[in-house]
């Protein structure tokens, strides 16, 4: 865990929300000169940033359908679920995946256009990855909050 102080915080809030600011803003925001604000930028670049993206709308793009996957395996060995994981990382509708604990394996989100993608995607390209053995699929009705933004 990287120590931060309340400065590096706050850079970082306002990164969360803004990823496209210039350092001269960032630095009047936080009240650091430039080059103790970058100075400050590149050490949180080399520990806890791991990017800068774009929030794309999924729905302006054509992706309107969100479901949830629950994937329980046949085999739980370690090449087992390496090889479930490595098949998952290739398929780009997969939106996030997670090993879980519980009742299932992995909980996948997955967008893509509509049914008849989902379809192909749950029952062509995931179900015949190796070791699947149950899916269990909800499907998102209505998002009411999504964030990349971590609690600071």
């Amino acid at each position: 865990m990287t120590d931060l102080d309340a400065v590096d915080r706050a850079i970082l809030q306002i990164l969360q929300k803004d990823g496209r600011l210039s350092n001269a803003e960032i630095a009047a925001r936080v009240a650091l000169s430039p080059p103790a604000c970058w100075k400050r930028l590149k050490r949180l670049e080399e520990h806890v940033i791991l990017g800068y993206h774009a929030a794309l709308d999924q729905r302006a793009l054509g992706l309107g359908l969100f479901a949830f996957i629950n994937i329980t395996l046949d085999d739980h060995s370690e090449k087992a679920m390496r090889g479930f994981e490595a098949g998952v990382l290739a398929l780009p509708s997969v939106v996030a995946c997670h090993n879980v604990s519980g009742k299932y394996d992995y909980l996948l989100q997955v967008v893509v256009k509509d049914m008849e993608a989902f379809h192909e995607l749950s029952m062509q390209r995931i179900r015949n990855l190796a070791n699947v053995k149950e899916m269990y699929t909800g499907f998102s009705l209505k998002e009411i909050k999504r964030s990349t933004n971590l609690p600071l």
